[in-house]
């Protein structure tokens, strides 16, 4: 071949593996990470989630059990699996760019069919050994040495999104650590309302047994009827199947508490007391910029997003033409007294470039797909701070509308409470009747069951607004 065909030979060559290099257009999008200047207002910048969560809930019990939680929760211990995967995934990646080294050994006869030219040949040793070697086999020891050459940064930047992806996973596990806190703490103070309500039953249950049998003496006294002593009595009934209901409750919150924790079924120590004491003061939220730092669900986001940007840049180099080395040096040899001889030496050395030429789809598919993933991590990070930010407002309205519904519904369990003994004395002086009593328990009943149910609302907004400003994991 002359040097013309061998200049026009290259050329053509050159040509198609520019025409290889050449990627497909993709529609980049950029994050916004805008938020709100503020909440409802306020520019104060301090921040209840930089406290501890030792320090934020101030009940002993409930800290056992979150550090019980902590150890022994089978999910958290899941993750942490989970980032040991990512960790050993980030050394598998360091380790495709850099040299590798491998060492082969072998031994074994060789046996050729009669009927082929290397058949033959052994025939013929067989019937003259004084031709040829005692021996007929292949023993070898031999290095081998191969190497891609990192030219696009393409095995770099699979480590450096290994990387990035682990960082991610840490910021999981402490996303889960902040919902696994607030979920122990709501549940633990749910059993503390139930705590309450059915000792609120209870008493309940001594009053209207009280009024049955007063309502029987009445009845005795031919005041009433016996419509109104079934009337009591019914009413008794009813308020002691509820403490029933109540007492369900309390066990599958108990259980759910032990779940929580890890462990199985044993008495949640408790004190009952400390639900209905005053909450301390506002809490302070901060302003909305600081949720980018301190959410670790919204880090999170933001480290796969950049995860995604790196693996577009992956992908991209599929494009480009791959370089690798590869080196053999050994001994090997049909006879194993020969194999230590300096003639027995075996080597070689290659460098290879591959380059995609045509039928690209493959490639171009997962370059595509690597900017739509690229582009779904992008709606993922704004979608998790608009999420957080949501939660925060709805948490912050939460704990100024209960307040003022705990404030309200106090005031109407007084009344309700004193109305009781008052219809009691009406009744007995013949100045009220039965009805009128019956409807005053039971709406008495009614409102301090309700009376709890809003301070569990008002302390579960007190625990969502600490989880939802990023408060539990640091």
């Amino acid at each position: 071949m002359n040097n013309i065909n061998i200049r026009h030979l290259f050329l053509m060559l050159s040509v198609l593996c520019l025409g290889a290099c050449k990627t497909p257009a993709i529609t980049a999008k950029t994050e916004s990470s805008a938020t709100p200047g503020s909440y409802a207002g306020s520019s104060d910048t301090l921040n209840i989630s930089r406290v501890n969560w030792r320090e934020y809930f101030k009940d002993q019990n409930l800290i056992a059990l979150i550090d019980t939680a902590l150890q022994n929760n089978q999910e958290l211990n899941i993750m942490l699996e989970e980032i040991d995967m990512s960790k050993n995934e980030v050394m598998a990646r360091k380790g495709e760019y850099l040299p590798f080294l491998n060492f082969r050994s072998g031994a074994g006869p060789e046996r050729s069919g009669k009927y082929t030219w290397d058949g033959f040949s052994e025939k013929d040793l067989e019937e003259h050994p004084e031709k040829g070697p005692k021996y007929i086999g292949n023993f070898m020891a031999v290095a081998f040495f191969s190497w891609e050459l990192d030219v696009w940064h393409k095995l770099r930047n699979a480590q450096k999104a290994s990387a990035i992806r682990y960082v991610s996973s840490i910021e999981g596990r402490n996303f889960a650590i902040t919902k696994l806190i607030a979920e122990i703490a709501s549940s633990y103070y749910e059993l503390l309302a139930f705590d309450n309500m059915i000792s609120i039953v209870r008493q309940n249950i001594e009053l209207q047994s009280s009024a049955v049998q007063i309502v029987k003496l009445e009845k005795d006294a031919a005041k009433v009827t016996q419509l109104a002593v079934n009337r009591f009595e019914a009413q008794l009934l009813n308020t002691k199947n509820l403490q029933y209901e109540i007492a369900q409750r309390i066990v599958e919150t108990e259980n759910r508490i032990h779940f929580l924790t890890g462990r199985f079924p044993k008495p949640v120590i408790r004190d009952t007391a400390t639900f209905a004491r005053p909450l301390s003061d506002r809490l302070m939220a901060g302003i909305p910029a600081q949720l980018l730092a301190n959410r670790p669900d919204i880090r999170q986001a933001e480290l796969q997003l950049q995860a995604a940007r790196v693996n577009v840049q992956v992908a991209k180099a599929n494009f480009f033409p791959s370089f690798s080395l590869s080196a053999g040096l050994g001994l090997q040899a049909y006879n194993p007294l020969h194999v230590i001889r300096p003639e027995s030496i075996i080597y070689n050395l290659a460098g290879d470039m591959v380059a995609p030429l045509i039928n690209k789809n493959a490639i171009r598919a997962t370059y595509l797909n690597a900017n739509a993933r690229q582009i779904q991590a992008v709606y993922e990070y704004e979608r998790s701070i608009l999420n957080a930010h949501i939660e925060v407002v709805n948490q912050l309205s939460k704990m100024d509308n209960y307040t003022r519904s705990y404030e309200a519904k106090s005031k109407e369990a007084d009344i309700l409470s004193q109305s009781v003994l008052i219809s009691n004395k009406l009744f007995r002086s013949a100045r009220a009747d039965y009805l009128e009593v019956l409807l005053t328990q039971r709406e008495a009943l009614d409102s301090r069951i309700e009376l709890i149910e809003i301070r569990l609302k008002q302390l579960e907004a007190r625990v969502n607004l600490y989880r939802s400003l990023g408060g539990g994991w640091n």
